[in-house]
Formats: C-alpha cells, sequence, structure tokens
C-alpha cells in the first residue's frame, strides 16, 4: 500500500474509479456495479472513488451499498465537492452530461464554504458512511477565485477538525493543478488524462512541483477515455473520437507491445505508476470483467526493451521515468486475499 502525503491515507498502486458505475453513457444494472465493485476488492484493490457528478448520485449510492459488509478501516473512499445537487424535476434524461439516468437533479457549481459542507454531508448520506477519508474540489476550471478563496480553506477546517483525513483537487488539466500544489498544502492532485502513454503534460510542471513539495499525485484516464485500451477507428480520446494522427501513434504503440510480447493496455497502466510523485493509477470500470482484466494488466509485466524503444523512437520524452528504471514498488502487482468477502446486492439504491 501507498499514502497520501502528510496524511498517511492508505491507497492501493491500483484504484477504483466509480463513474463507470453510475451509468456513465451506458446504463450499468444494480447487480453489476456490485459485482465490479466486489471483484475490485477481490484483486486487492484498497482505493475507491466516486462523485456527486457521477449518474447525479448514483455512483456514490452504488458504491456505498457495494463496501457496505466490508471492514470500514481496509479501505479508502473519496469523493468530491463543487457541484450540488438540486431537484429538477423536469424529466428527461442526464446524457447531455454523459450519464444514462433520469435528469431528476440538476448540477450547481458551488465552491462556497456552505457549499463545500452541504455536498460533503449529502454525499455521506447517498454513501451511507460516517466519514469519508479524502476530498477533492473537483474541476474547478471556470471557478478559480472561489475554490482558492473559499474551497480549499473549506476543505483544510474540514481537515483540521478530524471530519476528513487527506484533501485535494480533481481535474483533467495541470496548470490549475499546479498553481495548487505550489500555493496550499493540499495533500493529493487528481489528475486525469494528462499524464499518459500519449499526453506527457504533467511531466512538465505538475509532476516535478508535486515531488518537490511531497504532495501525492493520483493518475486517472491512463487509457485516456478508450484509445489506449483498445485502438480502432472510432475509438475515443478524451471522450471524443480520436484523431486519426493520435490513433495511427497508439497503433504503433500497441504494435511495438506486441512485438515485445507486451499488451498495450499493461504499458498505459504501468507509465504513469513508474512517476515517484504517483501513488495511485486509477482505472475506471463498470464491470468485473472490466475490474479483473485492469488488474491483470497492472500485474503484467512489461519488458525493459519496449519502454528503450518507445524512448528511442521518441514516443516518450527522455525525462519520463520508465517503468523500467523505478524502484520496484513503484508498480507491483496488487493482491489480495482469495477469502475476501463479496459485496451482497443489499437493497437496490433509489434514484436521485
Amino acid at each position: 500500500m501507498n499514502s497520501l502525503g502528510a496524511a498517511g491515507v492508505p491507497v492501493s498502486a491500483l484504484s477504483f474509479g466509480a463513474a463507470g458505475i453510475g451509468n456513465l453513457y451506458t446504463e450499468v444494472t444494480d447487480e453489476q456495479a456490485y459485482e465490479a465493485v466486489g471483484a475490485a476488492w477481490k484483486s486487492g484493490i484498497r482505493y475507491f472513488d466516486t462523485a456527486p457528478h457521477y449518474g447525479l448520485g448514483l455512483s456514490e449510492r452504488r458504491l456505498g451499498v457495494a463496501l457496505r459488509d466490508l471492514p470500514r478501516a481496509r479501505y479508502t473512499v473519496s469523493t468530491k465537492v463543487g457541484r450540488l445537487l438540486e431537484p429538477a424535476g423536469t424529466g428527461g434524461d442526464d446524457r447531455a452530461d454523459g450519464f444514462a439516468v433520469p435528469a431528476t437533479h440538476r448540477r450547481v457549481w458551488d465552491f462556497s464554504t456552505d457549499g463545500v459542507r452541504r455536498s460533503l454531508d449529502a454525499s455521506l448520506e447517498r454513501l451511507g458512511l460516517d466519514r469519508v477519508d479524502v476530498v477533492y474540489l473537483h474541476d474547478p476550471d471556470d471557478h478559480a477565485e472561489q475554490a482558492f478563496r473559499e474551497g480549499f480553506p473549506a476543505l483544510a477546517e474540514l481537515r483540521s477538525q478530524g471530519v476528513v483525513r487527506a484533501i485535494g483537487v480533481g481535474m483533467n488539466q495541470t496548470r490549475m493543478l499546479t498553481r495548487f500544489v505550489r500555493e496550499t498544502d493540499v495533500d493529493v492532485v487528481l489528475c486525469a488524462g494528462r499524464y499518459t502513454l500519449l499526453d506527457h503534460d504533467a511531466l512538465t510542471e505538475l509532476l516535478p512541483a508535486a515531488q518537490a513539495r511531497g504532495t501525492s499525485v493520483v493518475i486517472g484516464g491512463a487509457f485516456n477515455s478508450g484509445l489506449l485500451a483498445d485502438p480502432r477507428p472510432g475509438a475515443t480520446y478524451n471522450y471524443a473520437v480520436a484523431p486519426g494522427e493520435l490513433l495511427d501513434r497508439a497503433l504503433r504503440l500497441k504494435e511495438i507491445a506486441g512485438r515485445h510480447g507486451a499488451t498495450l493496455r499493461a504499458a498505459a497502466l504501468a507509465f504513469p505508476a513508474a512517476h515517484p510523485a504517483v501513488v495511485s493509477v486509477l482505472a475506471g470500470a463498470r464491470s468485473a470483467e472490466e475490474v479483473r482484466d485492469c488488474a491483470e494488466r497492472f500485474a503484467e509485466p512489461v519488458p525493459p526493451d519496449f519502454w528503450r524503444e518507445l524512448r528511442t523512437e521518441g514516443l516518450l520524452p527522455d525525462t519520463a521515468p520508465l517503468p523500467a528504471e523505478a524502484p520496484t514498488t513503484a508498480a507491483l502487482p496488487i493482491s489480495g486475499p482469495a477469502t475476501a468477502p463479496r459485496p451482497g446486492p443489499g437493497p437496490a439504491p433509489e434514484r436521485p
């Protein structure tokens, strides 16, 4: 197990992203969601990340039910603040925001002190937990002033009161995350899609700043929303159809991996884990099969010659730490007891 910054919150090297069980893009049944979380537990995953945004609260409710019968001291849960859910009652669905759920609520941006506390209280109720371990400010891209002036101090106060153990910021960009690392004492930042085999943006400033400050980094979006999991025409990159140039590059990466007896999925998960500032790689999954595949690929050795060829071919920057050069703890396969309890389905969560 790794830990988050000075807070010492334990996290598994591979973690579970719960947007998928909030019906991201397509519907998932309650049972499929519970089975996915159960498979994560059996694979040794002990860090679970969710947010109110994911399925208008559906992800939080399902995750809470799935974790209900597991020993609370043995797993870490994070959620996020910045979007309050307010009743809408307008009908229709939430597919415009990416989730296949009824649009019974609407999201209201709020990084105020009151908004942060209200959001966390609502999340705890949906999760059915008396506490979460980590809280992130979620996507404050267009709300920087309020996030720095009110949102972060509100989280810092909750941390000082012992309500939460660690605080951070989660975004799909690096510039503001770097500012948070340099100007605040966040324990962790969650950077999605900006440190992958195809996007090395975080390597320029964010990761060096985090390493210098002792701030932990969780990397999400290692597959860049699909392209690095299965490169083919029509595959998505950052939630849109991948441009031809990036598709060609991903196919080149896959071909090189195959020649070295590796899979592209394994390489995509191993690459961000090799950086010394990175404590966990967050993998989104919507089924037990996807979870098991991620866990198996994360444990799959990737030959050193593969990494060296990528660097020689200019497909990775010279400054990127390679798994072949990393300390042996950087990307160790996780393992869990074969007899780990399986979450029961429990009552089906109510719709938001």
